[in-house]
């Protein structure tokens, strides 16, 4: 354990997949199949000589909605640039890329502190350049280190690399940024996002300022970090590299500039990091402009446009959420985490009930529970937001309790489960045919009451006395006898004859 007082210093590049049909510069699906490998190529992504790229115009909007999305400048023009490397996945030995005329820069984004009483912090964007993706090297798995392979199908798929200026402070921060950057992608629909299949991935730039005796900084050699698949694992992996570093510095005292830049791997097994290779800079990849494309320019109208076509933002929805239907910070955040489908959805339940919370409830509890157990997405779950939103609006109105409500619930995915088509009616069959209806007949209710104060005089003697539980047992006496009768009205029935 390190003895180093220090402030850390994080910058993040994440790379998102766009959610395109083809490829960036050829027609070659964009389709994640692994058990087919090179299957989705052509002379164009293959760099086949004679062959000649066309961009991908819908790729280029995407690109262009991300970083308005994220408050980036847009240039007036860009330019395809040859990244140039030799790798097995990078059959061309260069990439097409944007160097020195970035399409976007100078934006920014907004994340929780990590003390809920401190006011947000502003991650500044660098910028946000579009890039076609490389091959992916399969490894053999067995032990044995026999061979690899190289699939090619990823190779040309629009790339939108996105990154941070060393803004972050914390591990805690650098998954909330990224947290808060995969939401919105999601809401404005350009990627899905998915680690488990490479449509996000993310790099982590990390070093030291170390304070000094005499009140100066020093600080240590930045250290890039991959191979992390999870945002638990960015977190996990930076809080590492954190730790390593700092005892690093108490070992050799290596500023920047004593040492190279290196690259590191995360080994989620061990939870270290391992050396891969001294990191390159910028002008060992012998950028130049690409002579086969077109520079690509916009115009005021088309920037406009698409501004006008942005949905409301996460940040936005989740204080309006908050505010507007009541909901808490954190059942705010379980909804918005879920997606742009299952969002919606729940803002129609929410309607439909008139009450923003008995819906969160519902939907953090009840329904995501359910669509985790049976790996559904909303779409597919066979309860629609009409048919929930009525069934919560019947308990909020008080014509059936939740109990009741909940009964119901079950009753509908029984149905459902057994292949039988449900839908709203159905509701009020259900109430009818089990009696489920509150009762107000208050005669009735009166009359019950005093006969169970006169059945259990002890009882009653025992809630003066100021034990509360003694009125359960006439509560049920009551229940019995006055079937559909409201729990709630009961008690506040029994409580006020018994005083």
């Amino acid at each position: 354990m390190s003895n180093v007082e220090y402030d850390v210093i994080i910058g993040l590049e994440v790379h998102t997949q766009l959610k395109t049909q083809s490829k960036l510069f050829c027609g070659c699906s964009t389709a994640f199949r692994p058990l087919d490998p090179n299957t989705q190529t052509c002379p164009v992504c293959l760099g086949l000589p004679g062959s000649l790229p066309v961009m991908n115009r819908h790729a280029f909007e995407l690109s262009l909605t991300t970083a308005l999305a994220l408050n980036c400048e847009i240039a007036a023009w860009t330019r395809w640039d040859r990244k140039q490397y030799y790798y097995p996945d990078l059959p061309k030995a260069y990439q097409l890329s944007q160097y020195d005329v970035p399409f976007s820069s100078k934006g920014w984004l907004d994340i929780a502190a990590d003390d809920p009483q401190q006011p947000p912090r502003r991650i500044r964007i660098t910028r946000a350049h579009l890039e076609e993706d490389a091959g992916k090297n399969v490894h053999d798995e067995s032990g044995r280190g026999a061979e690899s392979r190289v699939d090619l199908n990823r190779t040309g798929t629009p790339l939108l690399e996105i990154v941070s200026e060393p803004d972050l402070r914390s591990a805690s921060e650098a998954r909330r940024y990224l947290e808060n950057l995969r939401s919105l992608l999601l809401f404005i629909e350009v990627s899905d996002c998915n680690m488990q299949e490479g449509s996000l991935r993310c790099d982590a730039n990390v070093n030291l300022h170390i304070h000094n005796a005499d009140g100066s900084r020093s600080a240590t050699p930045i250290v890039e970090l991959k191979n992390m698949n999870s945002f638990r694992n960015v977190e996990l992996a930076v809080e590492y590299e954190v730790r390593r570093q700092a005892v690093q510095w108490e070992k050799t005292g290596q500023k920047i500039g004593d040492a190279p830049k290196q690259t590191r791997g995360w080994d989620a097994e061990r939870s270290v990091t391992f050396a891969q290779r001294e990191k390159e800079e910028s002008s060992d990849y012998r950028y130049f402009p690409d002579p086969d494309l077109f520079p690509v320019t916009t115009t005021t109208a088309q920037i406009g446009a698409i501004r006008t076509a942005l949905p409301e933002m996460p940040a936005a929805r989740r204080e309006r959420f908050q505010t507007q239907l009541g909901l808490s910070a954190y059942d705010a955040a379980v909804i918005l985490d879920q997606g742009p489908e299952l969002t919606a959805w729940f803002e129609q339940v929410a309607q439909l009930c008139g009450d923003g919370k008995t819906a969160a409830n519902w939907v953090t509890q009840d329904i995501l529970r359910d669509l985790n157990a049976a790996s559904l997405t909303i779409a597919q779950f066979p309860i629609t937001a009409q048919i929930l939103g009525t069934l919560l609006q019947c308990i909020t109105s008080d014509r059936i309790t939740t109990r009741s409500g909940r009964d119901i619930y079950a009753a509908l995915k029984k149905d459902a489960a057994e292949d039988r088509t449900i839908g709203v009616s159905d509701i009020d069959r259900l109430i009818a045919a089990n009696g489920l209806e509150i009762l107000r007949d208050t005669a009735a209710l009166a009359a019950a009451i005093a006969a169970a104060i006169a059945a259990k005089p002890e009882a009653v003697q025992d809630f003066r006395a100021g034990k509360q539980h003694a009125v359960g047992p006439l509560i049920g006496m009551i229940m019995k006898q006055v079937a559909g009768a409201d729990p709630k009205q009961v008690r506040e029935l029994l409580i006020a004859a018994i005083k």
